[in-house]
């Protein structure tokens, strides 16, 4: 008994307590647990992660990725370090597999975490710890991963799986965004629906950095993240037919311009400035008739698009002569 005394006076308890008989939940890292998929899209060479939790802003601690590196996604208890270090190690020359393995087995939390990572060949590396929620689970294919925890059933992986499969020659983004669609058909999170986000980056630098990033969207609060997420994604696609369109407005390409604007508007029928720039178009091209009512109906919903039309007439983005000008303004009256 003085020898229990005398150990417990030299080794104080806390000693003891840094080494734990079992692994313990890592309390102080982020709670997400999620569903996601990081892929390679060996057509361009983009590399992309999407993801869904509920749990705020989700895309801020799991999906990482870097041009020409790879892409991440790091949830359950989320060690959010793995992202930055991840790409670091990717750059540095290790695989996929490599890089995750290092990771894992530096981490004291393994056993409550999930990771998968992508590397810019379409290696593929995919992990889940033994203590992850249940259903948690991962599926891993040529480019890709797919991995779940705190499922509302086991179905999740396996559905996604196939959503991106049977999606091959769309876009990475919109394959990735019907592999989340595919995990929420099947049940998806337990807890329901909050945030989401799907980035993708190109295979190479461009020489301008605000064209590497070729996605980057995000829903942070929402009851329906993933219809929320596909509602944005759309609406991204239909801005980057306007971005088109304003840059064959800047090269005197009108016919170009009416083209992207048209797209865009079809795309996206009920925002007010696709149409309004579809009108611009339209009466640039020459086809005034055709441009009056989309005018007029941009007009009646909002009526600072008149200020905005006078205005464009000095900068030569509007075209037209004084009589066709006034034609345009008059349709406020009708």
């Amino acid at each position: 008994m003085k020898r229990l005394i005398l150990l417990c006076l030299l080794f104080p308890l806390n000693t003891f307590a840094q080494v734990p008989s079992v692994l313990v939940p890592p309390v102080s890292d982020p709670f997400a647990h999620t569903f996601s998929i990081v892929a390679h899209d060996s057509t361009t060479g983009e590399l992309g992660v999407a993801v869904q939790s509920h749990w705020f802003s989700v895309g801020s601690i799991v999906s990482w990725a870097e041009l020409g590196v790879g892409a991440i996604a790091t949830q359950s208890f989320v060690n959010p370090s793995f992202g930055p270090r991840g790409l670091a190690l990717l750059k540095a020359g290790l695989t996929a597999t490599e890089a995750a393995e290092k990771l894992i087995r530096e981490d004291a939390g393994r056993d409550f975490r999930q990771l998968a990572i992508v590397d810019v060949k379409g290696n593929v590396a995919v992990y889940t710890g033994a203590k992850c929620v249940a259903e948690a689970g991962h599926l891993k294919g040529k480019g890709y991963s797919v991995q779940a925890n705190m499922m509302l059933t086991n179905q999740v992986p396996s559905a996604m799986a196939r959503a991106f499969e049977s999606s091959s020659g769309k876009p990475l983004a919109e394959r990735m965004m019907v592999a989340l669609e595919a995990a929420q058909q099947v049940g998806g999170d337990a807890r329901g629906q909050q945030s989401a986000a799907i980035l993708v980056v190109r295979q190479k630098a461009t020489g301008e950095a605000w064209k590497d990033k070729t996605v980057d969207l995000r829903v942070e609060d929402h009851p329906q993240a993933i219809s929320e997420m596909r509602r944005l994604l759309t609406v991204f696609r239909a801005y980057e037919r306007m971005n088109n369109g304003d840059l064959a407005v800047e090269h005197g390409d009108v016919e170009g311009a009416l083209r992207e604007y048209g797209a865009a508007m079809q795309a996206f029928p009920e925002n007010v400035e696709m149409k309004f720039w579809t009108a611009v178009s339209l009466a640039n091209a020459g086809r005034l008739e055709q441009a009056l009512p989309i005018f007029k109906n941009v007009f009646s919903k909002e009526p600072n698009w008149v200020v905005m039309t006078k205005r464009i007439v000095p900068s030569g983005i509007l075209t037209v002569s004084d009589a066709d000008l006034q034609q345009i303004l008059a349709t406020t009256k009708k």
